[in-house]
């Protein structure tokens, strides 16, 4: 075994997505503060060196951009005016989002699901890289990250990559409200034979 590194443990156990709505207008992640957070992303697991996924980052104009698509986007495909005006407002107020694509490649060793569950493991440490780096993210991807034309049309993917996550990074306002937990006597089988 290593040595433990409580903060870090600490840190893991404490964590949590800050929403995007509470996010203030204050500053986002220069450059190099990105490059730092999308570095500790890019550390996930990535089984055969494959790097089934990339990085799409969206800065204020293409988020305006994405919310324009978005609202031509619902009503073709049946989202309630309501829902398509509630997706659209955070693109229209967020500065700083990173589109993780999900872009697996051929492969005889590394399973297609593996690539896949690679790609949302890097939208978690994402998360995770730029909360302890102060700020704010969330990943919400929503009903528009479905739909291929949108992901192509508007984000330039290939018919085989999908978006795995938007994560949304910003400034936190207010301490947002704690949320239950999961219950791990619900989820945990133990198997000692």
């Amino acid at each position: 075994m290593t040595a433990r590194n409580q903060a870090a443990l600490d840190f893991l156990l404490s964590r949590r997505s800050y929403p995007a709505k509470m996010m203030t207008d204050g500053p986002v992640p220069d450059d190099a503060e990105l490059e730092l957070i999308l570095t500790a992303a890019a550390r996930t697991p990535d089984h055969g060196k494959l790097e089934p996924w990339r990085f799409v980052v969206a800065r204020a104009p293409a988020l305006r951009r994405i919310a324009d698509s978005m609202d031509a986007l619902g009503p073709r495909i049946g989202i309630e005016p309501e829902k398509v005006a509630k997706s659209t407002m955070l693109y229209r107020t967020s500065q700083l989002a990173v589109v993780v694509v999900s872009s697996p490649k051929p492969s005889e060793k590394v399973p297609h699901i593996e690539q896949v569950l690679s790609s949302g493991a890097v939208c978690v440490a994402l998360v995770n890289a730029a909360t302890a780096a102060g700020w704010g993210a969330n990943w919400l991807s929503g009903w528009a990250s479905h739909d291929q034309d949108f992901a192509r049309d508007t984000l330039g993917l290939t018919p085989q990559e999908t978006i795995a996550g938007i994560i949304h990074l910003g400034t936190p306002g207010p301490a947002a409200p704690e949320r239950p937990r999961p219950d791990l006597s619900k989820l945990v089988t133990w198997l000692d034979k």
